[in-house]
């Protein structure tokens, strides 16, 4: 009200003044006059604003009151938190300080406690209803986040909120944009141009113990700060250094640390997540608005000497030496995406991604990668090191440059799409990592290993007797091994696009790693040169291999699908061909028929339950008739079956397993040595398998048309 009044009378004073100037010498009555009534209005203005100010100054207390006894009522009501406050009281115009703070859950360890907080708004932004914080002292406070079994002082924060509160369904009918930048517009309003801290503390405790971060004196000067926190009484110490701006919404921190591979706290007990790092750097430079459909936020981090241990990620830490991105977000009403020229840098290797989320109509990721050309060798050197133990070392020449396009509506994921080229004409490899592609042409030593554990050695050479070169197998074994794992194997270079289309559309409807896409290459790198831990990175590592092993084209396909014969698992201790045709069947390779082929290439996804397949009369049970009838099928219309002597239902009858190896007859129980679980286990992979045979039918014949009703 203040302020209206003192902008009309601003506003009409300057006009009378201006007027004056030009007419002084012709009204000087008027003028006069004119010059009265603006010390007039003066006066009263002066006068209002100083009765204003006298009739605050009276209320203030008692306002004061019912604002802290409104904090308490919410934080009760919705929180289920007890607020505690031994004295308040005005320390100046717009100031408040408190004393002896203590915020505790009802039914949890004490959260905060405070000896000392004094804050103070600023008085322009005040005026116009807006509160921002002008300065902050707060001294001796110690924030604990305690967790025990399963609750923790903190529940409160996840707590969802009632749908029926009128907040949140006023929230609900804002746009994207408008939310996020209400989020900025509240973080930065709360955070002071000047502050003052003093043994400022932050603890979580849990089973395995408690950590501590203390901030013994820090301060932030007209928004310049330069601090150091330490963790356990001085066991690590970082320095945070850098700006803020709460007026422009800009941000800058520089943290580092003055102790060689100091962890971050909390995250790793919590999470298994080991961080460190010598300096890590975050700015945010611009926060623009374009109406109220629009947001854009620009900013960027660099990051010297990070290092990242999970057992998830990698079994040796990552440690990334340089790296950076610049760039930012832009956030429309439905939308998220990064802005385009948003850039990501690791050494000297750059490259622009493309990521964007719609959340209406749909759900929609789109995703993108294209890095123009680029020398490989400044890829290869990007890489952290230990993230791809196999490529440390790895030298080649040339040019490379990536394009993929990745397109899924989240609840419709059958119609997603992909797209990924490589263009690597000019790559050569000059010389291998750990993994010596070039060394398989050469006779070698297979190490043979169940999950982590080794259980022996394989010589692929001649001197072992159980070593099978490519003409020493039975033709037929080979077809059904291609047909089923890799029919394309001698086409493509080490992936199929479709095939890893339908993994992630599978994967994407299960929401979790529910099946693989591995072509011949892939599995026989995997079992070469890859440990046998699941982690996030190996399936990467396996690629990058198995791209360079087939470009380099520096072992022939036909020695690769040796090598895969001869060291893949068929059965409990059971690896290669040779072996497996002794153990089944008493046979050698070269000797076995379309059955027993047909057979083994159905085990090779679950080679442990080779036996469950076989009934105490030593023939194969009724659920394996569907995988003869299919790949039988396929190879007869392929004509790759016009050199054999195909019996009916493509030997599926003939199939016998030598005695020995036999179940006993049963007496009045099922006859399987699968547990329940077991045998869901099997049909659920035996659909799967379903599906990707429609689909190699599909891509080898063409869709059959539909059969119509009431033809």
């Amino acid at each position: 009200m203040f302020l209206m009044i003192f902008a009309y009378f601003y506003q009409n004073s300057t006009i009378e003044l201006y007027m004056s100037a030009t007419n002084k010498i012709q009204h000087p009555h008027l003028a006069f006059l004119r010059k009265r009534w603006f010390i007039i209005s003066a006066v009263v203005l002066v006068a209002l604003l100083l009765t204003g100010l006298i009739w605050g100054l009276s209320v203030r207390g008692a306002m004061l009151d019912k604002a802290v006894s409104k904090v308490k009522k919410k934080l009760k009501d919705d929180y289920q938190l007890t607020f505690d406050v031994a004295s308040y009281k005005f320390s100046g115009l717009t100031s408040v300080d408190f004393t002896r703070i203590k915020v505790k859950p009802d039914s949890a360890e004490e959260l905060a406690s405070i000896n000392h907080f004094e804050v103070s708004v600023k008085v322009w932004p005040l005026l116009f209803g807006d509160v921002r914080i002008a300065n902050m002292d707060i001294e001796h406070a110690e924030i604990s986040l305690v967790k025990k079994d399963s609750t923790s002082n903190y529940d409160f924060l996840f707590r969802k909120k009632d749908k029926a509160d009128s907040s949140s369904n006023k929230d609900d009918a804002r746009t994207l944009a408008e939310r996020v930048d209400n989020l900025f517009k509240q973080v930065f309003d709360k955070i002071p141009s000047n502050m003052s801290m003093k043994d400022v503390g932050l603890s979580y405790t849990d089973s395995s113990g408690t950590q501590k971060v203390l901030i013994p004196v820090g301060n932030i000067d007209d928004g310049d700060y330069d601090m150091d926190i330490f963790l356990n009484d001085q066991e690590a110490k970082w320095n945070l250094k850098g700006n803020v701006n709460p007026n422009r919404q800009t941000l800058s921190v520089t943290v580092s640390s003055e102790n060689k591979d100091a962890e971050v706290p909390f995250i790793g007990r919590k999470y298994g997540m080991h961080v460190s790092f010598d300096a890590l750097t975050f700015h945010l430079d611009k926060v623009s608005r374009k109406g109220k459909d629009f947001l854009q936020v620009e900013g960027g981090w660099e990051a010297k000497n990070l290092q990242v241990f999970h057992r998830r990620l990698s079994l040796e830490p990552v440690l990334l030496p340089e790296g950076m991105a610049t760039g930012g977000i832009l956030v429309s009403e439905n939308t998220v995406e990064l802005i385009p020229g948003t850039q990501v840098k690791v050494k000297d290797f750059v490259f622009e991604p493309h990521a964007k989320f719609s959340r209406k109509p749909k759900k929609v990721l789109n995703l993108a990668v294209h890095t123009g050309k680029s020398e490989a060798q400044k890829f290869f050197d990007a890489i952290p090191v230990g993230l791809f133990e196999t490529l440390d070392g790895i030298q080649v020449d040339g040019q490379i440059q990536y394009d993929m396009d990745f397109e899924v509506d989240i609840d419709d994921p059958d119609n997603l799409k992909f797209s990924s080229k490589i263009d690597d004409a000019d790559l050569k490899v000059t010389k291998w990592g750990k993994a010596n592609v070039a060394a398989l042409n050469a006779p070698f030593v297979y190490e043979a290993y169940e999950d982590s554990v080794k259980m022996r050695d394989i010589a692929l050479d001649p001197s072992n007797p159980n070593f099978a070169t490519l003409n020493q197998i039975a033709p037929i074994l080979k077809k059904t091994v291609l047909n089923t794992e890799d029919p394309f194997f001698y086409k493509h270079n080490g992936f199929e696009l479709e095939a890893f289309q339908l993994s992630l559309v599978t994967n994407i409807k299960e929401k979790k790693f529910k099946r693989g896409a591995s072509t011949i290459s892939m599995q026989l790198v995997k079992n070469l040169y890859l440990n046998r831990n699941k982690t996030m990175m190996r399936k990467f590592e396996e690629i990058l291999l198995v791209w360079l092993m087939e470009q380099s084209k520096q072992v022939s396909k036909d020695r690769l699908f040796e090598i895969y014969l001869n060291v893949i698992e068929w059965g409990k201790n059971v690896y290669g061909i040779t072996e497996a045709s002794k153990y089944y069947f008493a046979k050698s390779p070269s000797q076995l028929t379309i059955g027993e082929s047909l057979y083994l290439s159905s085990i090779i996804p679950r080679p442990k339950t080779g036996l469950s397949s076989f009934d105490y009369t030593g023939h194969l049970k009724p659920w394996l008739m569907k995988h003869f009838n299919t790949y039988g099928y396929i190879m007869t219309k392929m004509n790759q079956l016009h050199d054999e002597q195909v019996p009916a239902n493509y030997g599926f009858y003939q199939v016998e397993l030598v005695p020995s190896l036999r179940p006993p007859r049963p007496a009045g129980l099922v006859d399987t040595t699968l547990n329940h679980d077991d045998i869901k286990d099997m049909a659920d992979e035996y659909d799967r398998e379903e599906e990707i045979r429609r689909t190699l039918m599909e891509r080898l014949f063409g869709k059959e048309p539909e059969k119509k009703e009431n033809q």
